[in-house]
């Protein structure tokens, strides 16, 4: 009889053990809805295109949110600020969109801000700076500006996130 109290003891502990776990997980910050994500994400292009005319630049801006611990997908938007291309930049010209989301896509990987990896650069990647990363409640903020120099770029890219990490 006294192992079987102490059976049933054991198992109502357990499962109440089991319970509070998913109490927990309920009660885990909640990702933005769409609607939210795309407020937030249209302020922080503002901020970044009026920080990109403070420093007389122009080019292509990205916001980028990934719900969860590790990065395996995106939601983003972007913005032209006064030119989407640079023909006159190399003998190929430049794609300033391409190179905003290679930017982007180094920062995935790494969790670090572009052209700060302690890796060489891999295929796809320019390893330039002008991206910025943030780990926040509910996932990470990317954010990347193409168009000026590597360091103004750093800045206008710090506009953007600046405008959404405390909503995130």
């Amino acid at each position: 009889m006294k192992t079987r109290l102490l059976v049933m003891g054991m198992l109502i502990a357990v499962t109440l053990a089991a319970n509070e776990g998913n109490v927990w997980a309920a009660s885990a910050p909640k990702p933005p809805s769409a609607k939210k994500f795309d407020v937030l994400a249209n302020t922080a292009l503002d901020a970044m295109k009026q920080r990109a005319a403070e420093l007389k630049i122009t080019g292509v801006a990205v916001v980028s949110y990934a719900e969860g611990g590790t990065i395996q997908g995106w939601t983003s938007k972007m913005a032209v600020v006064g030119r989407m291309k640079d023909p006159a930049a190399s003998e190929k010209g430049n794609n300033l969109l391409g190179i905003a989301y290679a930017k982007a896509a180094e920062m995935a990987d790494t969790l670090e801000d572009s052209g700060t990896a302690k890796r060489p650069p891999m295929t796809g990647e320019f390893g330039w700076q002008g991206g910025v990363i943030a780990k926040v409640k509910t996932g990470y903020l990317i954010v990347a500006f193409s168009g000026g120099k590597s360091e103004d770029d750093v800045q206008v890219s710090k506009a953007g996130l600046e405008v959404m990490k405390p909503s995130l």
